[in-house]
């Protein structure tokens, strides 16, 4: 079994993944962020390579932010669970008229 005294691998994830879309969402970034990292989706295969580069936009968005943002964009599932949880925060936050 591979679970650490942190938890299961996944939970550790979407426990990122969450805190990482409240700070995003905080900001009120979330629609770039999607628009973002939908754009940077044929960058992926070359991994934490492609990661390095955007970096700096990353920090500008997250700055002071969450630790573990990099294990997040580290691979794909991670990117897909984010972009997910960013559009679900953000029909959250729509109000109906």
């Amino acid at each position: 079994m591979n679970e650490s005294r942190f938890g299961r691998p996944e939970e550790v994830q979407d426990e990122l993944v969450e805190a990482v879309a409240r700070e995003v969402q905080m900001r009120g970034m979330a629609a770039p962020m999607v628009l973002f990292l939908e754009a940077s989706r044929p960058y992926r295969p070359l991994g934490s390579q492609a990661m390095l580069f955007f970096d700096p936009v990353l920090r500008g968005i997250l700055t002071g932010g969450v630790v573990g943002v990099d294990r997040v964009l580290a691979d794909e599932t991670g990117i897909e669970r984010l972009i997910e949880r960013l559009e679900e925060l953000d029909e959250e936050s729509h109000w109906d008229a």
